[in-house]
Parts: C-alpha cells; sequence; structure tokens
C-alpha cells in the first residue's frame, strides 16, 4: 500500500503528513481532476486509448480456467470471470440459428459438464434467450 501510496504522491495525486507514528494521505482532488480533464480531452484520448488490449483480461481468464484441450477445468465462481467464460460460450453458437435444449447442452459439454449453470447464466446475461424448449443467441 505504502508503495503505491508513494507512487500517486509522485505523480501530485496525493500529499502526505505526518502524525505521530502514522503518514496522513489525502487525496488532491483538484490535481485529480485536472489530470482527468487533459486525459479525457478529445485531442488526448484516442492516442491513449489506442495502446489499451481491450480483450487481454479475457485473454488471461481463458487461459487460466482452460486445459490444454480447450474444456474448461473449473467454472470460475467470480461474477466477472464468469462472464467471460459465458461471452465464450456465446461464440459456439450462429447467429439466427435455433437450438433445441438437448443441442445446447451437448455443445456447451465440449466447454464444461455443467451444462446447467452456463445455459442459465447465458440467459442471466441476456447473451441468448429462450422460448419453448428452444435457444438461440439475442440480436
Amino acid at each position: 500500500m505504502s508503495h503505491h501510496l508513494a507512487v500517486l504522491g509522485r505523480a501530485g495525486l496525493v500529499s502526505a503528513r505526518a502524525e505521530g507514528h502514522y503518514s496522513i494521505y489525502e487525496l488532491r482532488k483538484d490535481q485529480l481532476e485536472s489530470m482527468a480533464e487533459r486525459l479525457l480531452a478529445k485531442e488526448t484520448l484516442p492516442a491513449v486509448a489506442h495502446d489499451v488490449d481491450m480483450h487481454a483480461y479475457d485473454r488471461a481468464v481463458m487461459r487460466n480456467f482452460s486445459g490444454p484441450d480447450g474444456k474448461l477445468k473449473a467454472l470460475p465462481v467470480q461474477r466477472k470471470k464468469f462472464e467471460v467464460i459465458l461471452r465464450h460460450a456465446a461464440t459456439l453458437f450462429k447467429p439466427g440459428k435455433r437450438y433445441p435444449e438437448k443441442e445446447v447442452n451437448k455443445i456447451l459439454a465440449n466447454l464444461h459438464e455443467d451444462t446447467a449453470s452456463l445455459r442459465r447464466g447465458l440467459i442471466e446475461m441476456k447473451l441468448m434467450e429462450r422460448a419453448a424448449g428452444e435457444y438461440w443467441l439475442k440480436a
């Protein structure tokens, strides 16, 4: 924590003062607002965002939870990671095609044995819809 506060201090975003045996840190809101205005300016934002890899987190989650055969070793408990898995699972289905539940289970079983959790997650996350025993990707 001290290391990160020191980094923020060098950036001018945090000020520190000693109080007895403790250091009291304070967020410099004026500096934070000024920096945010500079970074989020129309002229600056594209350059800042240019090098951002939007899919790095998803790849890392898939790498951590997948075995060499591509099957999941486990389903993540953390919601954000589970959503990565669900987005990947949705790519296994063709847009515009309707699937009976049995076929959905067969496709999802190639990913993980808990097809019910994956199926439910796809519906809850609104990646797929279902009616009358059929599933399809949400348009």
